[in-house]
């Protein structure tokens, strides 16, 4: 079965509920959770052929409304039934969850989507779906593994979900003591590491794309990336330091490293510039050039026109910029234990 949270998303529930009907094996009932709605999501929903489920009292946001609707349905699942989880912005391709239920056949015990950026967003959308591209070439150079079982869509095994909150109950993890934790900004990214941290592996197939939505202002990519950071820095923070949390520490550093290196370069080119004598020496413009060739030659499954921006490199060195300036806050907010608040995007 599927269960789709949506907070008023009439707008494009029709496509994600139709995207599931579509699907090339059989899925099952389709439940669409209308989240504290004010529009026409429910009827929007019932018409394209889902059952809805209308939260109650609930201020939890996404995981509240998943708890809520997961509570009743799962009662009536075995341990080896399959439970897809999606957003409502959010449309799979029809070889979803046939290649979800191939993956599920080992042990895996949940199965994440690869998402891609939708059409449209203007400069934001291409860069955005540039850096979803790369995300996805990173995935395959990893044999598929899946690093964050991704909120767009991902495939839980039911006994991996019952485990998951017996865990919450005997206060082995944290977040509530139901499946979804209601203490994170980022529930995909902390039911990854509870998913891991039971002895669960998760992985990503190549078939499992899906087209998600793209924010088109500033300020909302701006939020939305806040939310990703300093949620999954929380999630650190609450897990501690284990075998299977080391690798998300490590990663978080690089990216550390990584912001000073930028930051150390900059400062040098602009050191450089303001002698009035820029060197440019056939080694480093050597250098330069395999760092061009390697952003666009990442970039070609976005098209063309994300491949030319690419070579540029200097759209996208903004780009960077506005990325670490989201990690930076995140870590500045956390120290002083500002609260980030999620909203809808």
């Amino acid at each position: 079965m599927a269960v789709i949270p949506a907070h008023n998303e009439a707008g494009r529930i029709g496509a994600a509920v139709a995207a599931l009907r579509a699907q090339s094996r059989a899925l099952g009932p389709i439940v669409v959770v209308a989240d504290n709605c004010t529009d026409a999501t429910a009827d929007v929903a019932r018409r394209a052929g889902a059952r809805v489920v209308e939260s109650v009292g609930n201020r939890h946001k996404k995981a509240g409304a998943l708890n809520q609707v997961l509570e009743q349905v799962l009662d009536g699942l075995g341990d080896g039934d399959l439970v897809l989880v999606q957003d409502a912005d959010t449309t799979l391709v029809p070889s979803f969850v046939a290649s979800a239920v191939d993956a599920m056949a080992t042990d895996v015990g949940a199965v994440g989507g690869i998402f891609y950026g939708e059409p449209g967003g203007g400069l934001l959308g291409v860069l955005q779906r540039i850096e979803f591209q790369r995300y996805a070439r990173e995935i395959a150079r990893r044999a598929y593994r899946a690093d964050v079982l991704t909120g767009t869509a991902t495939v839980f095994r039911v006994s991996t979900l019952r485990r998951i909150r017996q865990a919450r109950l005997d206060g082995l993890i944290g977040g509530g003591t139901s499946y979804y934790s209601l203490a994170s900004l980022t529930e995909d990214d902390e039911i990854t590491k509870a998913v891991r941290t039971i002895g669960c592996r998760t992985v990503s197939p190549a078939g499992c794309r899906v087209v998600t939505e793209v924010m088109t202002t500033v300020p909302k990519l701006w939020h939305q990336r806040m939310r990703w950071q300093r949620g999954a820095l929380e999630n650190l923070r609450d897990y501690g330091w284990t075998r299977v949390t080391a690798p998300y520490f490590v990663r978080q550093i690089l990216m550390g490293l990584s912001v000073l290196a930028l930051g150390l370069y900059l400062v040098f080119t602009g050191w450089m510039l303001a002698r009035g004598r820029p060197e440019f020496s056939p080694f480093w413009v050597a250098i330069g050039l395999v760092f061009v060739a390697e952003k666009v030659v990442t970039a070609r499954g976005a098209g063309v026109r994300s491949q030319i921006l690419a070579g540029t490199l200097v759209v996208e060195l903004v780009y960077d910029l506005f990325q670490h300036a989201v990690y930076l806050r995140s870590l500045w907010d956390m120290a002083r234990r500002r609260e980030e608040r999620w909203c809808a995007t």
